[in-house]
């Protein structure tokens, strides 16, 4: 959590030194991504540590009721279309922000 705040912090840095010179700084903030960063048996562990065998089928359940959007991952092209967003001339006027990707779970948990 405390690696979290801190990058947050130099992008909020960051975008106050490089504002005059038209620069924009974020951060996007993923929650769990469909990749093998969460797809893989120490993962599903954490929710199903009596399980012998455990397939990704049997944690949909679990990461599901994480979030308030039914879902229980991001597909990688979510968190690519916000960069895309941020990097777009409609986001000209965002920086020092923490964009979060995260299906709603920053409105049960704290940042």
């Amino acid at each position: 959590m405390a690696s979290k705040w801190g990058v947050i912090g130099l992008v909020k840095s960051l975008a106050i030194e490089g504002g005059d010179k038209g620069i924009t700084v974020n951060a996007v903030c993923p929650t769990s991504v469909d990749t093998p960063m969460i797809q893989n048996e120490t993962f599903h562990r954490l929710f199903l540590p009596d399980k012998e065998e455990i397939s990704r089928e049997d944690v949909v359940e679990a990461y599901t009721g994480l979030n308030p959007l039914p879902k229980p991952w991001l597909e990688p092209d979510d968190v690519a279309n916000a960069v895309l967003f941020l990097a777009s001339d409609q986001a000209k006027y965002i920086t020092g922000e923490a964009l979060s990707v995260a299906l709603g779970w920053n409105a049960r948990h704290a940042a």
